[in-house]
């Protein structure tokens, strides 16, 4: 990853010849609480022994290794379970740097185990992340980094999830493509908790076609096997790739490889992005066949779960894809919408920021609506929303009204900032003097003239639809 030139001085002033901070002080034992076995593979047979040059040098080598550290340090992240945070990786590494690397390199190094969080999903269910601590971030980023270049050949032209050069807008756009192209029936396809699921066996297996040194097959199974910490609970990972450290989106796109290429063999069209796959039909009876006729293969031959419930044979218009919508016009054209799902999400954002007792200040509020409205619009600007943004920016200006309008609470407050921003004398005092809540009193027209959209646009309060209008193509 790309980083600043300050950044690259910092890290070969710290660095030694060997890519790892200085060494200074004493060691720590970075294998101390560990609660992993210390089995190679399940079929035990990769060859530990392999000589010098192999990937594994490849991985601990300076220049990766240093790479991995800067890019973790510049995603940040939450601590794991030793609640190491990433500010303090530069010292870590200064005294433990060369003690880690031999560790690994003799294959006793044992992974701690990731610390279990929960996060809430649309259906009212959570899902489940595995925080790795912030030492392991950095190895498994190494090992992802040399993995990467090795898989993406062997990776289907219509998997577009984590991988490089690629993103969700180049997926919504295949699926365009495909629409115009007249398949307009689809399979939406949920795979039951994937990343809890996958089968460990079988991921091996597909990791030792590929590489052959024993020594990083039985380092990445080590990962697989170091188990949860659950509210101070150890837990054992028998199944799964752990969501949240740096190897899992290349574990999922590994797993799903097989079944990229027996959809290509088959002759169907799909766009996939990590679990999320529509793959597209011609008809509803052939999306129904398709649907059938998968649902083995997937079960069977790569241990995994359909969602039953959620996979569905339907109307390309019906369904939803990483947040958006499609629908076809007059001219049987297909357009692009953003999901109702994901605008009541956008509007629970929003009443979360504009909220009257968040505790927030004004110019807070500020910082954390311009940071929502361009994120979300940069990830949606695919889709046609003028209209849909020209009253979500009505919305938003009424709600902020209203938290101006309790700020000013007295009634000669409310009176001297109404004259103060042009309003009458009369009409000042009859505005002042509204009983009504703060809801409905946000859409008077006395008050939607002092508090005007022109108004809060110079006190730097962004909209919606200026923003789009910016960075739509």
């Amino acid at each position: 990853m790309n980083v600043t030139e300050n950044r690259d001085k910092e890290s070969r002033k710290h660095c030694n010849d060997n890519g790892w901070p200085q060494k200074d002080s004493a060691e720590h034992d970075e294998n101390a609480g560990a609660l992993t076995d210390s089995r190679i593979t399940e079929t035990n047979i990769t060859n530990a022994d392999r000589p010098e040059g192999g990937m594994l040098e490849e991985i601990l080598s300076p220049k990766n290794l240093n790479r991995a550290y800067k890019r973790v340090k510049k995603n940040k992240g939450a601590g794991g379970v030793d609640g190491m945070g990433v500010e303090e990786l530069l010292q870590y590494f200064k005294d433990n740097g060369e003690e880690l690397r031999q560790t690994i390199r003799e294959g006793k190094y044992r992974p701690k185990p990731v610390r279990r969080v929960e996060i809430p999903k649309e259906n009212g269910k959570k899902r489940k992340l595995g925080i790795p601590t912030a030492v392991d971030r950095v190895i498994q980023e190494a090992i992802a980094q040399e993995l990467t270049p090795i898989y993406e050949p062997q990776f289907s032209e219509n998997s577009y999830g984590f991988r490089p050069g690629r993103s969700t807008h180049d997926a919504i756009r295949t699926c365009q493509r495909n629409i115009r192209d007249g398949y307009k029936y689809v399979v939406d396809m949920d795979l039951e908790k994937f990343f809890d699921t996958v089968n460990q066996s079988k991921l091996i297996e597909t990791l030792s076609r590929s590489i052959k040194d024993g020594r990083v097959i039985s380092l990445i199974h080590k990962y697989l096997k170091a188990g949860a910490v659950i509210c101070g609970r150890f837990e054992e990972t028998e199944l799964g790739v752990p969501q949240g450290g740096p190897l899992s989106p290349l574990c999922a796109n590994i797993v799903l490889n097989e079944l990229d290429w027996e959809l290509e063999r088959r002759g169907h069209r799909f766009v996939r992005y990590a679990d999320d796959m529509l793959i597209f039909c011609k008809s509803k009876r052939a999306a129904e066949r398709t649907l059938k006729n998968l649902i083995p293969y997937i079960e069977e031959k790569l241990f995994l779960k359909v969602n039953r419930e959620k996979t569905e044979a339907a109307y390309v218009g019906e369904v939803k894809f990483l947040g958006y919508a499609f629908y076809i016009t007059g001219n049987r054209d297909a357009g692009i919408r953003v999901h109702p799902k994901s605008v009541a999400r956008m509007k629970a954002k929003i009443r979360e920021i504009t909220s009257r007792s968040n505790g927030i200040g004004n110019e807070q509020r500020k910082i954390n609506l311009k940071q929502f409205i361009t994120g979300w619009v940069n990830y949606f600007k695919l889709a046609d929303m003028k209209n849909l943004l020209k009253e979500t920016d009505k919305w938003l200006r009424r709600r902020i009204r209203m938290v101006i309008w309790k700020q000013w609470k007295r009634v000669r407050t409310r009176y001297a900032r109404l004259r103060k921003l042009g309003i009458k004398d009369w009409a000042a005092w009859e505005g002042a003097n509204i009983r009504k809540g703060y809801w409905r009193v946000a859409s008077n027209p006395i008050i939607a003239k002092a508090i005007s959209a022109e108004r809060l646009k110079k006190a730097g309060y962004i909209n919606f639809l200026d923003y789009y209008e910016s960075v739509s193509t």
